[in-house]
């Protein structure tokens, strides 16, 4: 649509049109600018039904021309590129972004109770929705003698303050949710982009493993297991003697998927909003905006950019976890650990020592694991039906044998065993990690500690052991305030303080 003109029979711009000019400004700069909504340009036609399933026959075919086609008028684009295969775009209206008027109402309301004011792009901002989409709800609230100004900000924006009638509705709301933050994505539309950056979809190929890995030094053999398992985007058991890097395995297994996936801030689930982004857990990298003053990229807000998340739970794993945690005070819910590991992958560390049973463990993901979905109970009492997209990597010393019994066991197809190293591998981790820790190599010394220390004990290599062993010589040389080498000496008190007890 073309920027409005003056009327040529007039001798300036009439003020209907000064205020068209401004909102056209105001959509460019809040990053709603109008989009062409034809199909003309080859982009498919799409099924208004957001809950509607991918159809990977036609995604393939757009990953192999490589170039971006709409994936659905309500949702985003696909890229055809590996490292980030969708991108949400910014609704044009609140029907497109799955909002209400109320709901969005409901969050400007509660923000101007807790902050006591706002400019209108600041509370645009706070909610992740273009000022244009907002506009017209903050102009009825002022109506409603719900909010006032209390001044100008700049041309078309005014800060809100909330009148007495406004505060007793937001004391109101606040009974319901006191959450103010971004706008939630509905359920349906996360699910379809669940889908667009499925690990299952992503296939690493030997080339991308061996990159993932490039850090390690692991066995050609295991990676030959590594390899299919990983590809297969489901699970997997890797079990073995401690200290032989399962974790450090389990960690970078990430890496052989794409870089990137977005995911929404909140969710919107039966009218519940459901937090999923988590600082503490999902690593976000930030988009560069594209060149000029104005940031004209289209991304919907609502959504974050992150790295595919690697999420770790260890001993400290509990039945609560895996549901959704409801706060009664907020009446926020907190999303669940494989929620929040969508398309990337969860390890379940030391698995066999949880604070809760096995068994009850295994009978709550056992069906998830085959059907890749999940139930998640929420606070009104439905049961609501979730992706469960990830690899799932349970990394145990004990054999699994001896935690599950066989029909769980068949819903993990891969078992692999992380075996102790040769002994020219442990000598080449000597090589890797001396200048990692700042000691110069010697073979001669390394030949003295497998000589005395290792082979008349009996005593296994471990991968760990050569980067802890040389960090109790690092350690001793600076206490010592003696030069960083590798000296017999400082061999034999490393090993006499390390194998003390092993």
């Amino acid at each position: 649509m073309a920027d409005p003109q003056p009327n040529a029979n007039s001798t300036g711009s009439s003020n209907g049109d000064l205020d068209r000019l401004l909102q056209r400004i105001d959509g460019l700069i809040s990053g709603g600018a109008e989009k062409n909504a034809t199909t003309a340009g080859g982009s498919r036609a799409y099924s208004e039904s957001a809950a509607r399933p991918v159809d990977r026959g036609d995604s393939m075919a757009v990953h192999s021309e490589k170039k971006a086609t709409d994936f659905t008028p309500k949702l985003g684009n696909l890229t055809g590129d590996r490292d980030e295969p969708f991108i949400p775009r910014v609704p044009d209206s609140l029907e497109e972004a799955g909002l209400s008027e109320a709901m969005v109402e409901g969050l400007i309301i509660r923000f101007l109770m807790a902050r006591g004011e706002g400019a209108g792009r600041a509370i645009a901002e706070q909610v992740k929705l273009p000022f244009l989409m907002i506009e017209p709800i903050l102009n009825r609230l002022k109506y409603e003698q719900l909010t006032a100004y209390r001044g100008a900000n700049s041309v078309n924006d005014y800060v809100h303050v909330l009148t007495e009638q406004g505060r007793e509705r937001a004391r109101q709301l606040n009974l319901r949710t006191t959450y103010y933050g971004a706008a939630p994505v509905p359920l349906s539309q996360y699910c379809e982009a669940v889908k667009c950056q499925s690990v299952e979809s992503q296939n690493p190929r030997r080339d991308q493993l061996l990159q993932a890995f490039r850090d390690l030094l692991v066995d050609r053999k295991m990676l030959a297991k590594l390899g299919p398992a990983i590809n297969s985007g489901r699970g997997m058991f890797l079990f073995g003697y401690p200290g032989n890097g399962k974790t450090s395995i389990a960690e970078r297994v990430t890496l052989a998927f794409g870089k990137y996936i977005w995911i929404p801030r909140a969710l919107l689930i039966e009218g519940e909003i459901m937090r999923l982004y988590d600082p503490l857990m999902h690593q976000p990298a930030v988009k560069e905006k594209e060149a000029g003053l104005l940031d004209v990229s289209g991304i919907d807000s609502r959504w974050v950019r992150i790295k595919r998340p690697t999420i770790i739970a260890g001993g400290e794993l509990t039945m609560e976890m895996l549901e959704a945690q409801h706060d009664p005070k907020s009446n926020i819910s907190e999303s669940p650990l494989q929620l929040k590991s969508n398309c990337g992958v969860l390890v379940i560390d030391d698995f066999g020592r949880q604070k809760m049973r096995v068994d009850e463990l295994l009978n709550r993901w056992i069906v998830p694991l085959e059907k890749r979905y999940d139930f998640l109970n929420m606070n009104g009492g439905l049961k609501t039906q979730v992706p469960f997209d990830q690899l799932v990597v349970f990394s145990t010393n004990l054999q699994p044998k001896d935690l599950v019994d066989d029909a769980f066991l068949r819903r993990i197809p891969y078992k692999i065993e992380v075996e102790n190293p040769s002994e020219a591998a442990f000598r080449k981790l000597f090589e890797i990690m001396c200048p990692i820790v700042g000691i110069p190599h010697e073979a001669k010394a390394v030949d003295y500690l497998i000589e005395k220390h290792y082979k008349p004990k009996g005593r296994p290599f471990r991968n760990c052991q050569p980067r802890d062993l040389l960090f109790q010589v690092r350690n001793y040389c600076l206490y010592h305030d003696e030069p960083l080498v590798l000296k017999p000496e400082y061999i034999d008190f490393a090993c006499d303080t390390y194998f003390s007890i092993m």
